[in-house]
This record gives structure tokens, C-alpha cells and sequence, in this order.
């Protein structure tokens, strides 16, 4: 299968809207369900980080400001990952800050988000919820790093696209789950499921 990027930020809080802005972002690519190379960096959007997700992340005011520019590293974000769709885990959280930071530096955003928390609330009913964490201990994934830290968050997010892909394959006889499957079964009524697995499922 053609390489999916799966990508996690941290950031000043939840909306670029309300002036928020990225501190951290995190890439993961992989390829035929193996992760072939890392992207991963501190960035100085130069704006103070409020104590309360100090505490959350661990990530300092002093820490960024010993950070490359964010512009500077969205720039390397944007060739890292070059023309890969993206995945992340509550995606919408993550594309906002995508589109906006990646403006912001004067670069386009056409990449299409895939999110395994949609698909996981189509496939995984009778998970405890669908936080990331909470996904990664129900199928007995490998936790990486430090919660909270853009690389562990988009290595536990790629383990689960991993599970997502193999699941796929073996329980809904899907010989090719990629991304473009993804994006239908996020969009899918958890009711109509079955019917959509059973249209990409050889006869």
C-alpha cells in the first residue's frame, strides 16, 4: 500500500481560532503496515505557554523558545511528508492545526485526514471509550514514549491504524484497507457498517 503519515501535535490549547498555535508536531510514515521513517520537533510560534499544559505535556516556555521557528519546521513538515494522505486520532483536532500552521508559513495543505477515532467508533463498540490511550490498552498495543509528547501519541496512533488495517483484513476480508477506505468508513452510519464491508469484500 502507498505510505500513510500519521501525525500528532501539541499545542497552546484547542482552536486556532482563538489564537492557539502549535509547540510540537510529530510524523510517523508508514508503509505496508511498517513504520519507515520518524519526523519530530519542538516549534517557536512565539506565544506563551499557559502552566495548565505545561503540567499536561511537559513542554516549557523555555523549551520552545530553544525551538526552531514554527515556520521553519512546518516547512520541513510539509517535504517530510510530502504527497502521503494523513492520518491522526481525533483528526479534526489535529488537521485545524495542520491547515493553520502550514498557512501560516505560506505553504498549501491538500492532504485528505483519515481519523481512527471515527473509524474505531464504527469498528471497536464494545471498546471503554475511543481515547487513544484507552484504544491502545483494549488491543494490548505497545505504549511508546510519553503520553502527552507529539511522537509517542503518533506512534500509539500508528500502532492503531496498524490493528485498524489488519482487523480489516482478517475479520471483513478487505484485501486493501488504505487510506481511501478510511476516509469512507469514517463517514459511514455505524448501522450500515456491515454493508459497507461486505462491498469490499471479494465475492
Amino acid at each position: 500500500m502507498s505510505p500513510i503519515a500519521v501525525i500528532d501535535f501539541e499545542t497552546t490549547g484547542i482552536s486556532p481560532d482563538h489564537g492557539d498555535r502549535a509547540t510540537e508536531v510529530a510524523i510517523v510514515l508508514v508503509e505496508g503496515g511498517r513504520v519507515v521513517d520518524r519526523f519530530q520537533s519542538l516549534m517557536n510560534a512565539g506565544i506563551r505557554i499557559p502552566s495548565f499544559i505545561t503540567q499536561l505535556t511537559g513542554i516549557t516556555n523555555a523549551m520552545v523558545a530553544a525551538a526552531p521557528d514554527a515556520a521553519q519546521v512546518m516547512s520541513e513538515a510539509s517535504r517530510f511528508v510530502g504527497k502521503a494522505p494523513l492520518v491522526a486520532h481525533n483528526a479534526s483536532f489535529d488537521r485545524k492545526f495542520w491547515v493553520r500552521e502550514l498557512a501560516r508559513a505560506g505553504l498549501p495543505s491538500p492532504q485528505l485526514f483519515a481519523c481512527t477515532m471515527l473509524v474505531s467508533r464504527r469498528l471497536y463498540l464494545q471498546a471503554p471509550n475511543h481515547k487513544l490511550g484507552s484504544l491502545v490498552d483494549y488491543h494490548h498495543l505497545p505504549r511508546r514514549g510519553v503520553a502527552h509528547r507529539a511522537l509517542a501519541d503518533a506512534e500509539m496512533a500508528a500502532e492503531l491504524l496498524g490493528q485498524i488495517q489488519r482487523d480489516l483484513r482478517t475479520r471483513h476480508r478487505v484485501a486493501n484497507p488504505d487510506h481511501a477506505l478510511l476516509m469512507v468508513l469514517q463517514r459511514c452510519a455505524k448501522s450500515a457498517v456491515s454493508a459497507l464491508m461486505a462491498h469490499y469484500a471479494p465475492a
